[in-house]
C-alpha cells in the first residue's frame, strides 16, 4: 500500500472517531435535556413575598414614659454542612463580634454540631432588630469571602449561608418592678405561624389584652431582582403592619415611683406584710397611683414573686374594721333617724375615773356578748362627732339600731360593698355582708341586733381595698361615688377611643354627705387622725384598726387602715387609701398596729409628695408640719 493510501485511511479513522465523539456529545446532551425537562426542577420563584411580624401594644403612664413594650426578636442559624471547615474561625471571630455573643459558646455550639448532627444549627433565638441588621450585612460579606461552599443537593447546587429571620416578640417593662402588680405580666405562645407571641395573665396586661394583640402583620410582595431584593412597580403589593392598641394610663411614673419609695421604707419599718396604697380623683376616679410594697419584675419571676402575683387591692378580703364607721352614720343621717345635736351614753361608769384619772372604756351588752369601746373617754355622752372623731363602736352601734335591716343592706350595696368597684382590673372580688334575714332579726321585738352593731364598725363583713376607696369618694363628691380607673385612652390606627363613661351614683344626699365631711375633718384636726393634718390643706379621714380573723377567733395579728380625702382652693381633690397588712405588733414597736402609727404618717407623707409634684396647692408656700 502505498504511502497515499495509507494517510487517506488515517484521515478516514481520524474523522470517523470525531464524528462518534461529536454523536456521543449529541446523544448525551439529548439525554441531558431530556433528563431535566422530565425531573422536578428548583426554579427561583420570580415572585417575592415579606411579612412583617406586628407586636404587642404599649402600656405607658400618663406622663409618656413606656411601661410595657414589645420589640421584635430575630433568630440567627446556619447549615453547618455548608460551612467551609478551613474559615470556619473566621466565621466564628467575625459573628461573635457582631452579634456579643462568647466567642466559645458558639465554638461549642458549631463543634458540636459538624461532629454530632451536622445541618441546621440555631445560633441565637434573642437577636434585637438593630443587631439582626449588622448580622445581615455580615452575612453578604461571609458570602464574599467564600465562608460557605455550595453543595450537590437533589440534582442542584445549593448554597446556603447565616440566614437572620423574625422569630417573634419579646416583652419589655423599661422600670423593672414600677406599678406591679397593676401592670401585671405575660405568657409566652407559638403563632400560627411558628413566631413567639405573648398574652396577658394578671393585671392591665389580661385586662386590654385582646386589644393589646389586636396586630396585623405587614405584606411587601413583589417581583425579584438579581440580588433577591423585591422591585416596586404598581403590581407589589404594600401593607404596613399594625401593631396592638397602645393604653394610656391615668398614673404619671413620677409620683407612682415615690409614692412606692414610701411603701418601701414604711414596709421596712413597720415589719408589715404588705401596704396598699391608692390616690383617686375623687371628681372623676381617676387613679393617679395605684402602688403596693409587694412587687415584682414580670421579665424575671422567681419563686419568692408568687404570693406578690395578686393585684391585693381588689384581690384580698379583709374585715376593713374602723374605716367603715363613717358609712354607717352616713345611712344614718341620709335617713334622718339621727340628729345633729344628740348624744349618746358611753356606758363606762358615768365618765368617773378611777384612782389613776383612769376612765373606764365602754361595754355594752346584746345578747350574750359584750361589745366594747377601744378608746377611753373622759365625758360619758357623747356627740355624733365624737363617735367618729374617737372612734366609739358602743356610740355607733346605738345608732344603728334605729336603721332596718333592709335600709343597712341595700345602704351598704349602694356604697359599693358585695359589688365590684368597676376598677379595669381582672379578678375582682366583691366581699360579703350579712344577708337581710340576719340584720333584720329582733326588729318586731324592738331588740338590739349584734349583726348591725358589728358591720357599723366593720366587723362581720368583708371588703376589699379598692371598695374602701370608691365609698369614701361619696363623702368628697357630694353624695356620688365614682367608678376607679387606670386606663385614661387606647390609641388605634393614631385615632383615641376613651373607655365607655360611667355614670356616677348617687348614693346619700348631699346634706349627709357634707355633714359626714366636716366630721371626717374634724377627726383629722382633733381626733385619731391628727398625724394627718397639715396647714392650708383640707384634710379628712377615719382609722381603722381591725383584728385578723382565722378559724372562728380573732388573731393578735392586725391590718392598719386609713382612708380619706384631700382638697386645695384649686378644686383640687383627692381620695386617698392606705392599708398596712400585719405591721408589727409585738416587742419594743407594738405600737405600730395602731393606724395612727402606721397608716396616718404614710397618708400625711403622700399628700406632701402631691404638694411637691404641684398636684396640690395650699394657701401657702411652706406646709407646718404641725401634728
Amino acid at each position: 500500500m502505498t504511502s497515499n493510501n495509507i494517510e487517506n485511511v488515517n484521515k478516514t479513522k481520524k474523522i470517523a472517531i470525531l464524528f462518534l465523539l461529536i454523536l456521543l456529545f449529541l446523544i448525551i446532551l439529548v439525554f441531558s435535556i431530556a433528563n431535566t425537562m422530565t425531573k422536578d426542577r428548583r426554579m427561583p420563584s420570580l415572585q417575592i413575598t415579606k411579612k412583617e411580624l406586628a407586636v404587642r401594644g404599649d402600656i405607658v403612664s400618663s406622663d409618656n414614659f413606656k411601661i410595657a413594650s414589645s420589640k421584635k426578636l430575630y433568630k440567627a442559624s446556619i447549615d453547618t454542612r455548608f460551612l467551609d471547615l478551613n474559615k470556619k474561625e473566621l466565621f466564628l471571630k467575625l459573628f461573635s463580634i457582631y452579634s456579643n455573643i462568647s466567642y466559645n459558646k458558639l465554638k461549642r455550639k458549631v463543634d458540636e454540631s459538624i461532629k454530632d448532627h451536622p445541618g441546621y444549627l440555631v445560633l441565637s433565638y434573642n437577636v434585637d432588630s438593630r443587631t439582626a441588621k449588622n448580622l445581615k450585612e455580615l452575612g453578604f460579606k461571609l458570602r464574599r469571602l467564600k465562608v460557605f461552599k455550595a453543595k450537590e443537593i437533589a440534582g442542584g447546587r445549593v448554597l446556603q449561608g447565616l440566614n437572620i429571620i423574625e422569630s417573634g416578640e419579646k416583652r419589655i417593662y423599661s422600670y423593672n418592678n414600677t406599678l406591679t402588680p397593676v401592670v401585671g405580666y405575660i405568657r409566652k405562645f407559638e403563632s400560627e405561624n411558628g413566631k413567639t407571641k405573648v398574652k396577658g395573665i394578671k393585671g392591665l396586661e389580661r385586662k386590654y389584652d385582646a386589644l393589646l394583640n389586636n396586630t396585623e402583620d405587614g405584606i411587601l410582595e413583589g417581583n425579584r431582582d438579581v440580588l433577591s431584593y423585591i422591585s416596586f412597580d404598581k403590581n407589589s403589593i404594600i401593607k404596613k403592619r399594625e401593631d396592638g392598641a397602645k393604653l394610656v394610663l391615668n398614673i404619671p411614673l413620677k409620683l407612682q415611683k415615690n409614692i412606692e419609695m414610701i411603701l418601701d421604707k414604711y414596709k421596712e419599718k413597720l415589719s408589715a406584710q404588705e401596704i396598699i396604697v391608692s390616690v383617686m380623683d375623687s371628681k372623676t376616679g381617676k387613679i393617679l397611683s395605684l402602688a403596693s410594697s409587694n412587687r415584682f419584675n414580670p421579665e424575671s419571676i422567681r419563686q419568692e414573686d408568687i404570693p406578690s402575683l395578686n393585684v391585693s387591692a381588689i384581690e384580698y378580703q379583709f374585715e376593713p374594721g374602723s374605716v367603715i364607721k363613717p358609712i354607717a352614720m352616713a345611712l344614718a343621717l341620709d335617713k334622718n333617724r339621727v340628729k345633729k345635736d344628740e348624744i349618746f351614753f358611753a356606758y363606762n361608769d358615768n365618765g368617773k375615773p378611777n384612782n389613776k384619772g383612769e376612765f373606764r372604756r365602754g361595754r355594752y351588752k346584746i345578747d350574750r356578748f359584750y361589745i366594747k369601746d377601744d378608746h377611753q373617754f373622759s365625758k360619758h355622752y357623747l356627740t355624733i362627732d365624737d363617735i367618729i372623731m374617737y372612734s366609739s363602736n358602743i356610740g355607733l352601734l346605738q345608732i344603728i339600731q334605729r336603721l332596718k335591716g333592709a335600709e343597712i343592706y341595700e345602704g351598704y350595696k349602694r356604697f359599693g360593698f358585695t359589688r365590684k368597684t368597676g376598677i379595669d382590673l381582672p379578678y375582682e372580688k366583691v366581699g360579703e355582708i350579712p344577708p337581710i334575714y340576719k340584720l333584720a332579726a329582733g326588729e318586731d321585738k324592738n331588740q338590739d341586733n349584734v349583726f348591725k352593731a358589728t358591720i357599723s364598725y366593720g366587723q362581720g363583713m368583708t371588703s376589699t381595698f379598692m371598695q374602701v376607696l370608691k365609698a369614701y369618694s361619696v363623702f368628697n363628691n357630694h353624695g356620688y361615688s365614682v367608678t376607679p380607673r387606670i386606663v385614661s385612652y387606647l390609641q388605634m390606627d393614631n385615632k383615641k377611643y376613651k373607655p365607655e363613661e360611667i355614670h356616677k351614683e348617687k348614693v346619700i344626699s348631699d346634706n349627709a354627705a357634707n355633714k359626714l365631711k366636716n366630721i371626717l375633718i374634724k377627726t383629722v384636726k382633733y381626733g385619731t387622725g391628727k398625724a394627718a393634718y397639715m396647714d392650708n390643706l383640707i384634710i379628712g379621714g377615719k382609722t381603722g384598726t381591725a383584728n385578723i380573723p382565722r378559724g372562728g377567733k380573732y388573731l393578735k395579728e392586725y391590718i392598719s387602715s386609713f382612708f380619706g380625702f384631700v382638697n386645695d382652693e384649686k378644686e383640687n381633690s383627692y381620695t386617698i387609701g392606705v392599708t398596712v397588712i400585719k405591721p408589727n405588733s409585738t416587742g419594743r414597736y407594738w405600737y405600730y398596729y395602731y393606724a395612727s402609727q402606721s397608716a396616718v404618717p404614710i397618708f400625711k407623707e403622700i399628700v406632701k409628695n402631691l404638694v411637691s409634684l404641684n398636684y396640690l396647692t395650699p394657701k401657702k408656700d411652706i406646709i407646718s408640719n404641725k401634728n
